[in-house]
């Protein structure tokens, strides 16, 4: 398995997709809150009222009492179970094609999912209507988070503050707080030389529109001298981090200013590591830097709504599927994310897959390594393997 997401509507999870690596394909997997938005007319079972009751209690569906299976049917699908009421019952997965039914009267025909039966609420709603619910505690995370900000200044008098800017959503809302507190602050943004045209754009758009000078330094040129000498960075071996972000952050930090504070998008849900950080910390590998979270205790939710409320310019590729802005070819990136590059951004990639194939080639690679980004996996290297990226 590599990518998986919920779809939810009406407050109930409708289905989940999820992609397939090895067959280069998405799944859907329907929910049984998915009839309460849809009729569905493939992959469908029906049953008698007397079999029904049993399922929604948790059976599975067994050939005595089936009325209806849909010729679409294979082994391995998700299908939904209705009733003769046209009532979705339950979900699951065929255990028999439609062909291995046909005069069949035995058998488990469908091994169902069990889960609470789900309650939706099928009125029309927007994101409007979420941020006018969602007001008061919006309001409550802005004033603690603002509170911080202007805590950490008054504590470290002696550091210039600042704001670091990635181009994204995390860092664009922590700019925001920092100018909720009436400050404008330098945003430091460090160009790891791998980062996607709209994130150029984005640091430029957001910085005219709030009138905030922009200081950028770039680590292009440190990842390549890496790159040679290590090879590409994988999921537990990001060596990348320190050369092309941290040490542009560092090298901006100390010419500029000699040392400063810096307001960052750091958020406890994203990883464990970061659920264990202190709210205000220094990084080993930039000492003139003290790192000050504001939104360490929000939530996704609280970030979108948010930036919807405040009409921030978030940058567009969220809204391409990509959850991860930053360098195009990170290898923690899933694979469904890298297809999706792949097919947007071709120039790009295919100057990154040369380079791999090359790096390969060298050090006696199989070509498969490139082509299946097997690059991405490789022996754990504990001072690198959770590499703290944020600066």
């Amino acid at each position: 398995e590599d990518r998986m997401e919920e779809i939810i509507l009406g407050g109930a999870v409708v289905c989940a997709i999820r992609y397939l690596p090895a067959e280069e394909r998405w799944e859907v997997l329907p929910r049984e809150a998915a009839a309460a938005f849809v009729n569905p007319t493939k992959r469908i079972i029906r049953v008698n009222d007397e079999a029904a009751g049993y399922i929604k209690d948790g059976s599975s569906v067994l050939m005595p009492g089936v009325t209806f299976v849909s010729p679409d049917i294979s082994v391995g699908d998700a299908v939904f179970v209705m009733s003769e009421a046209g009532e979705c019952v339950a979900v699951g997965r065929a255990k028999m094609s439609y062909e291995e039914t046909v005069g069949a009267t035995r058998g488990q025909l469908v091994r169902t999912r069990r889960t609470q039966k789900p309650i939706v609420d099928t009125a029309p709603t927007s994101w409007e209507s979420a941020i006018k619910a969602n007001k008061n505690i919006l309001d409550i995370y802005e004033n603690k988070s603002v509170e911080f900000v202007r805590d950490v200044i008054s504590k470290n008098p002696e550091l210039t503050p600042t704001v670091s800017y990635s181009g994204g959503k995390d860092s664009l809302v922590t700019l925001l707080i920092t100018l909720k507190a009436g400050l404008k602050l330098p945003m430091i943004f460090a160009d790891t030389g791998l980062e996607f045209p709209e994130t150029l754009k984005n640091v430029a758009d957001v910085a005219e529109k709030y009138g905030l000078s922009v200081i950028s330094e770039s680590g292009s040129e440190e990842f390549w001298q890496g790159f040679a000498v290590q090879g590409p960075p994988a999921v537990d071996y990001r060596w990348c981090c320190k050369s092309c972000k941290l040490s542009p952050v560092r090298r901006i930090i100390e010419n500029t200013w000699g040392e400063a504070v810096s307001f960052i998008g750091q958020r406890k849900f994203e990883s464990a590591k970061r659920m264990q950080s202190p709210r205000v910390w220094r990084n080993k590998n930039v000492l003139c830097q003290l790192s000050a979270a504001p939104i360490q205790h929000w939530t996704a939710m609280h970030v979108w709504l948010y930036l919807f409320r405040e009409g921030a310019p978030y940058n567009p590729l969220y809204e391409l599927g990509l959850d991860r802005i930053g360098c195009f070819m990170c290898p923690s990136s899933d694979i469904a994310c890298m297809k999706e590059i792949a097919a947007r951004y071709p120039e790009m990639w295919v100057d990154w897959e040369a380079k791999l194939s090359a790096w390969g080639d060298e050090h006696g690679m199989p070509a498969e390594w490139a082509e299946k980004s097997l690059w991405r996996i490789r022996e754990r290297n504990e001072e690198d393997a959770d590499t703290d990226s944020h600066f």
